[in-house]
């Protein structure tokens, strides 16, 4: 089946509707002192259906959230334990996930509301949950509890996730960062501080709360969002350099803020010429978190280019979200044992490499 990545979710947990079924699935008890006190999800019963996945007595419950569904996001569903086969890989001890039956559900929000067309799930990467897919397959295989991933910008490519480390050079790139401490300790979502914004080296000026002290990774936002107080000064500051450059400015598309004739742009190196943006992440040892013209421009048609950060207005408790297009073609290991990131920058021009292309992953 196809799952949602997703950095902060606790867990997997998929639709086991009516039409799915597992012979090897084994639905965790609520007698069970290792793995039940933990969910605070209660005890369910299934009377009077026929008994599968997702429908069985004295069961431990799970909550799966959806944060597309605006309402109520959570859906009390089973934590069950099945075999799970990863491409080229049986996991070897039996996997806990939530098993939520969307079917059993008439006229209440959909379970699978708002995720890409054709998932049926989520696939968990929190922090601080036992249950995330690092943190099991970790314990499984005794390897240092960190994973790293390698978004593809086709989608005809699948990417990579490796979980225990990643085997490519991260070893030679010098940028790193501790996680930021998040205002919730129980949080599952990654944060960094990010001390500055630079467009083409020059500090964007931001005034009221500015950047609220972090700066999270969301795999769930398709383009980084931006506190009102941030965006505004920014999106200023890129058109002014942009200008500068003969970028040529048309209407915006919704839902972005500033949209050029894609025919002003030119191509460095292979991806469009438009000022570069740096997040600044320390100043003394210069590592910055860099997004060029294959990250910050999109193609919205075959004319226009928009600048691929969106407004998140004032009510955003977070002054930074950088989505999934701002984390394409460039590694990310996260390392839960050390709470450090390390981290590629592009590696179309720093390494003509390309996770849509993992062959060319070779350095």
């Amino acid at each position: 089946m196809n799952l949602v990545i997703a950095l902060d979710q606790n867990a997997l947990w998929y639709d086991c509707d009516s039409h799915y079924n597992s012979s090897s699935y084994t639905p965790v008890s609520c007698d069970d002192s290792t793995y039940c006190p933990g969910q605070a999800s209660g005890c369910f019963n299934c009377h009077g259906a026929p008994h599968k996945p997702g429908c069985t007595d004295n069961t431990c419950g799970y909550y799966a959230a959806n944060p597309f569904v605006n309402a109520t996001p959570f859906f009390s569903g089973d934590l069950g334990k099945d075999l799970l086969y990863l491409p080229q890989v049986k996991i070897p001890r039996r996997f806990l996930s939530g098993c939520v039956v969307s079917d059993l559900r008439p006229n209440m929000l959909p379970l699978l509301g708002g995720l890409v067309k054709g998932s049926k799930g989520m696939l968990g990467f929190g922090r601080n949950s036992n249950l995330a897919l690092p943190i099991q397959i970790s314990s499984i295989y005794n390897v240092i509890p960190k994973f790293a991933i390698c978004l593809p910008s086709s989608e005809k490519s699948i990417g990579n996730v490796f979980i225990g480390g990643t085997p490519y050079g991260l070893n030679s790139v010098p940028n790193r960062v501790a996680f930021a401490i998040p205002a919730d300790p129980d949080s599952n979502e990654y944060f960094i501080n990010v001390n500055s914004i630079k467009i083409d080296g020059q500090v964007v000026k931001v005034s009221g709360k500015g950047f609220n002290g972090t700066t999270k990774f969301s795999t769930l936002s398709n383009f980084s969002v931006l506190h009102g107080s941030i965006y505004k000064p920014f999106v200023k500051d890129f058109v002014t350099h942009a200008e500068a450059m003969k970028m040529k400015r048309v209407e915006a598309v919704k839902p972005f803020g500033a949209c050029f004739d894609g025919k002003s742009i030119g191509r460095k190196n292979g991806v469009p010429d438009v000022p570069g943006v740096s997040l600044v992440l320390d100043e003394n040892q210069g590592v910055n978190y860099e997004i060029n013209g294959h990250n910050s421009m999109v193609e919205v048609n075959k004319d226009v280019m928009c600048l691929a950060f969106v407004d998140g207005g004032k009510e955003t408790k977070t002054g930074i979200v950088i989505g999934g297009y701002q984390m394409e073609d460039r590694i990310l290991e996260f390392d839960l044992s050390t709470s450090i990131l390390r981290f590629s920058n592009s590696l179309l021009l720093h390494y003509n490499a390309s996770c849509s292309n993992p062959s060319s992953l070779n350095f």
